[in-house]
């Protein structure tokens, strides 16, 4: 297989789209708003969807927009970071915990195609496993080794998870808001599901 993604660094118009779709940029300096931004372009760009909107959160009959997921995500993830903060002391550096929240789900436009009214898995999918490619871009974008491991060992099957607190929040604030999505989608949510 050829390279799975390309780093899209243009200035072109999904860059305007991106940046009027993410919640929780503005807190955070300019240049780390670029990479965040250029993150995501690359990721759509490298993809077969030609519109944020038609990126899916997950693979089934029913459909929830992953452009959704990531802002119920982030959002989450400042409330719970503002809790964690209040009580285990200690800030959650924003410059961290905001790109972990924002781009935790970076690979799944090169995961997941939509199919009829649903999705189903790309070929990518059976190679490596969710959350190991969006960390992959983002090793080669330079985002701190904090930001790239979480990412990567964030899905709730990885073999291992990160100890910091920020990964600790991202987990919440996503099985919060995959339950939510997998509601939607006429799905059993996570924390009804037997193992």
């Amino acid at each position: 297989m050829t390279q799975p993604y390309s780093i899209d660094r243009g200035s072109n118009w999904r860059r305007q789209v991106v940046r009027d779709w993410l919640v929780g940029l503005d807190p955070l300096p300019e240049a780390l708003q670029e990479r965040i931004v250029t993150a995501w372009v690359s990721s759509w760009a490298s993809s077969t969807h030609e519109r944020l909107e038609d990126m899916p959160f997950s693979p089934g009959s029913g459909f929830y927009p992953l452009m959704r997921h990531v802002n119920e995500v982030t959002r989450a993830g400042i409330d719970l970071g503002r809790r964690a903060a209040a009580d285990w002391g200690g800030e959650l550096p924003q410059e961290l915990l905001l790109p972990i929240l924002i781009l935790h789900d970076l690979d799944k436009p090169l995961l997941y195609r939509r199919e009829g009214g649903g999705a189903v898995h790309t070929d990518l999918y059976h190679e490596l496993p969710h959350g190991v490619i969006g960390a992959m871009m983002l090793k080669e974008l330079d985002f701190p080794h904090v930001v790239v491991s979480t990412v990567a060992t964030h899905a709730t099957n990885a073999p291992f998870h990160g100890r910091n607190p920020e990964a600790h929040v991202l987990h919440y604030a996503d099985l919060f808001a995959a339950d939510h999505a997998f509601r939607s989608m006429g799905e059993t949510p996570l924390y009804l599901r037997r193992h």
